[in-house]
């Protein structure tokens, strides 16, 4: 079937869902399984209903559905990645289709990362009016009937809620039901998906009139009230920031204010200009809903897309609180889910470009200082997928090391750690430099390392024993302790930690001989993981019951 598989080539896509017939008529099919995310949304700390205030990214490119409709991947080259996960809390994917799934390729990839994924349901122009008057303006059935189907595709497809957006005039009998189908709704979202979500865009007024207010106040209350938030307008000032924050009280968090990184129509700041709308947003303590950020990509074009990408997130990192991973085992390898080449074991397999973003690993944080160091990808060199991590910087003058965090955490230590690490230096002189692991945890009066005869760690910075060889119980999952390949350095490490908390994973440089000169370094990590000693000997759960359908052979 044609929505289910290109006509093209017959791989499987992702679709959406046109008008209200194509909605109530949906049921599950056996040929969209493709479609179900595979990848159960990670935890990650502060969880999202902690009152500190979020950031909702809203992504609205070309009409959706284009190379990301491929749900096992294609040969795009030069696609729009997104990777800068652990500074946001949300992710909408919106196109002008009415029922708009997300792709699952996105789901996998956020989940994989901590952070849950809404659909979009959209009514607009005449046709939108047409659609809310037969579901709103009748009786409880029917607008029952359009949330209960709601909560069921976000429940199949395995997303976690929808972004509502009636962008026409409704009349009095459907406003009237309107507050009602939206606490319908997030009721039937919450029950159907664990920690779901629906939010409001500000657009009708609670008479019926398409009115957009840039702000939470007297004429949008009850939409707000009956749901789990709402996505303001773009158009607003500062006074509306002050209203809305007095008007939410302690919901405060649950207004994301629009910003509109196109900059259309009287806005303070889109562009590498959006951190001023950032600054006045956080002053009060409100959320933001950054649409389209794609505007690095469309705008400033595909060549340098992850420089700009980079200096864009950087840009605004003062004003993105960050996320903290809160299990073990983390690993990844860094890709981001495309590449110009696909590499194993430190070596190319395959040359042509990728894309794939159910393949994207685990990100970390992506710190830059200016001119002092900067972290980036790397597509020519990678250990395993597409991509690795590039760590340019400089030891300042009579420093020994500098210290590069990749990953904050946020959980209790396990009594025993492993760690492995593959990097490849790159500059003139590599051999001037030694790389390792460096963990923190929070300060504790309790925590040890090592045995309880040891003193406790007074700036709790702790520095892995290497190990030169795995452990037996571990050979397998640690192969290459010692040996890298095709110029890549591999090294395991281990950690004894008694009533730890851990805190951050950095990446340590520090030079052999010190220098009254500062001195530049370029390192390359393929891979980072760290393991729970406890967890690390367990065998992998076996494949059962695998069947193979609907087969075709060319």
């Amino acid at each position: 079937p044609a929505r289910y598989f290109d006509t093209n080539t017959t791989e499987p896509i992702s679709f959406f869902l046109s008008g209200l017939e194509e909605l109530l008529a949906w049921k599950p099919d056996g040929n969209d399984d493709f479609n179900i995310s595979s990848v159960p949304l990670a935890k990650r700390q502060p969880p999202l209903h902690s009152k500190r205030p979020r950031t909702l990214v809203c992504h609205d490119m070309r009409g959706g559905y284009i190379e990301d409709r491929f749900i096992q991947g294609s040969a795009t080259r030069n696609p729009y990645v997104f990777y800068h996960w652990r500074y946001i809390d949300i992710f909408v994917y919106f196109s002008h289709h009415s029922v708009t799934i997300p792709p699952v390729c996105w789901t996998n990839a956020a989940h994989r990362n901590g952070v849950p994924v809404l659909g979009t349901f959209i009514t607009e122009w005449t046709d939108g009016e047409k659609l809310c008057e037969a579901f709103l303006a009748g009786g409880e059935e029917s607008y029952r009937a359009v949330s209960e189907q709601l909560a069921r595709i976000a429940r199949h497809y395995s997303f976690d809620g929808w972004l509502i957006n009636l962008e026409n005039t409704l009349s009095a009998a459907a406003v009237r039901n309107l507050p009602h189908f939206l606490r319908h709704l997030t009721a039937e979202v919450h029950s159907a998906v664990p920690g779901g979500l629906v939010i409001w865009y500000d657009s009708i007024l609670q008479n019926g009139t398409l009115r957009w207010q840039n702000e939470l106040n007297e004429e949008n209350w009850v939409f707000f009230d009956a749901c789990d938030g709402l996505f303001t307008n773009y158009n607003w000032k500062e006074e509306h920031l002050e209203r809305t924050r007095r008007l939410a009280g302690p919901r405060h968090t649950d207004i994301y204010v629009g910003v509109d990184i196109f900059a259309r129509g009287d806005v303070i700041g889109g562009g590498f200009d959006t951190d001023k709308s950032l600054r006045l947003i956080r002053q009060h303590g409100l959320s933001a809903a950054i649409f389209a950020p794609g505007w690095v990509y469309e705008h400033l074009g595909e060549e340098n897309f992850l420089q700009n990408e980079d200096k864009f997130w950087s840009s605004l990192a003062e004003y993105l609180p960050t996320h903290s991973i809160c299990t073990l085992p983390l690993a990844t390898s860094f890709s981001l889910g495309m590449g110009t080449s696909r590499f194993l074991d430190g070596k190319e397999e395959e040359a042509g470009p990728w894309y794939d973003l159910s393949a994207q690993e685990i990100q970390p944080l992506y710190p830059e200082r200016e001119g002092r160091l900067s972290t980036s990808c790397c597509l020519q060199d990678a250990w395993c997928g597409g991509s690795s991590l590039r760590v340019q910087g400089t030891i300042p003058p009579g420093e020994e090391r500098v210290a590069v965090r990749l990953f904050s955490l946020q959980m209790p230590a396990p009594p025993k750690l492993f760690l492995t690490l593959l990097y490849k230096l790159e500059g003139p002189h590599p051999d001037e430099f030694a790389v390792s692991l460096e963990l923190t945890t929070w300060d504790s009066g309790t925590c040890y390392e090592g045995n309880l005869t040891s003193l406790p760690e007074p700036s709790g910075r702790h520095h892995p024993r290497f190990l030169p060889a795995p452990p037996p119980s571990l050979a397998k999952l640690l192969a290459a302790c010692s040996r890298g390949s095709n110029g890549w350095t591999s090294r395991c490490y281990e950690l004894d930690l008694q009533d730890c908390s851990l805190r951050d994973l950095s990446l340590l440089v520090s030079r052999h001989q010190p220098s009254p000169q500062e001195t530049p370094f370029t390192c390359l990590l393929g891979e980072v993981r760290v393991l729970d000693a406890a967890g690390g000997a367990a065998s992998p759960p076996q494949v059962q019951s695998l069947t193979a359908s609907q087969l075709w052979w060319q």
